[in-house]
């Protein structure tokens, strides 16, 4: 009889799907983990030009010899050892992340993941047999993970941990002092340190805390230039770390996933490096002003609460509602105009949240505000 992979059947369309899937043309969506820019135009032209000239083939597994260097080169000031033997490109972070759990994922062994989730961060670890156990990021410790529950879940099957800050989807940021505690627990129970940093040059008030340069045996690097240069739709990323043992292991691994990564973006990509290197802190200028903007609105209206996120572009407020969990909560609103992400979407810790990604203009902010504090004011009653 034909049948379809317990892996297949046990995975199922993410909250954060089904609220799109459910929206009209004419809502204000605020749903959306994507930058309302087109990446550098002088990336767009090199990636034309490269096509021309007939970069459209196969490339070596590991990407593009000079992309990877002038990417080691960009983290030389954390990690100044590090050469494009450290690098791998990937077909996005999303294909990176694939890629690392099956080079340290076996069967039975199991991985500390954040909740509230990435929602491909657990799937991922199934995938290959392994176990997804979420450590709690919660609003009262503005999204950062206490040290005591990290060591109730850590046993010996325990091979990797992954952070994420900034976070999606908190925007929550860390601290030295913080990078330097989660560090100390990785090396305390020998374990792969896994950093997703894709919002890396998202980051408004201070300097972007990483782990890069912290350990160089157990620390992979994931980031991605979907949100670093607007190229979400290329599908570009890479895997670092200064363990070429371990890059080795997933260039192996890589070509039985994609082969490798597009030939003639990866020449827009450098084009991007060496010419368009300040678009990102011109994105974030934005983003910072309708951080601004989202944080006040939603902070005036009744029964929310909301930090104000240090890095990425969305904001993960608590919203009560009494008598409504939050996806009841967003589809209401959704029928009010606004589609937003309800946190339950994002793991059992996000339930009492909402995600608002603010990849809209100012303007849509205002407007899509308007509509939520209607909503909200008649659902409380008020």
């Amino acid at each position: 009889m034909r049948h379809f992979s317990k892996r297949a059947l046990d995975i199922q369309p993410t909250g954060v799907r089904k609220m799109f899937d459910m929206a009209g043309d004419d809502v204000i969506s605020f749903g959306l983990g994507e930058p309302d820019f087109q990446p550098p135009k002088v990336a767009i032209d090199a990636f034309y030009e490269a096509m021309k000239a007939g970069h459209n083939k196969y490339t070596t597994t590991a990407g593009l010899p000079v992309l990877r260097k002038r990417i080691a080169e960009s983290w030389s000031e954390l990690c100044p050892n590090l050469d494009e033997s450290n690098v791998c490109m990937t077909m996005s972070g999303t294909n990176a992340l694939l890629n690392i759990f099956a080079t340290l994922v076996d069967p039975g062994k199991n991985v500390l993941l954040p909740e509230p989730y990435f929602p491909l961060y657990g799937p991922d670890v199934g995938l290959w047999g392994g176990e997804a156990r979420f450590y709690k990021c919660l609003f009262e410790n503005e999204f950062v993970p206490t040290i005591e529950h990290l060591e109730s879940l850590v046993d010996e099957d325990t091979v990797a941990i992954l952070y994420n800050f900034p976070s999606n989807p908190t925007g929550a940021t860390i601290t030295k002092k913080q990078r330097n505690e989660l560090l100390e627990f990785a090396q305390k129970h020998d374990l792969w340190l896994i950093t997703d940093e894709v919002y890396d040059r998202i980051v408004f008030d201070g300097e972007h805390i990483s782990f890069v340069g912290c350990d160089d045996e157990r620390v992979i690097l994931i980031n991605s230039f979907s949100k670093t240069f607007a190229m979400t739709g290329w599908r570009i990323g890479y895997i670092m770390s200064a363990n070429k043992e371990a890059i080795s292991q997933m260039i192996k691994i890589q070509y039985y996933i994609t082969a490798c990564s597009n030939d003639a973006m990866q020449y827009a990509v450098l084009e991007a490096f060496e010419n368009a290197s300040d678009y990102p802190d011109q994105m974030c200028l934005e983003f910072k002003a309708r951080r601004d903007l989202i944080c006040e609105r939603l902070n005036s209206m009744p029964g929310v609460q909301c930090h104000i996120p240090e890095g990425a572009f969305y904001v993960f407020p608590k919203v009560d509602v009494p008598g409504l969990n939050s996806e009841e909560v967003a589809i209401e609103l959704l029928k009010g105009g606004v589609l937003c992400s309800p946190g339950s979407a994002f793991g059992p810790s996000g339930e009492g949240h909402l995600r608002f990604a603010y990849t809209i203009s100012r303007e849509d902010i205002a407007r899509g505000m308007d509509k939520t504090e209607a909503v909200l004011r008649r659902l409380r009653g008020e």
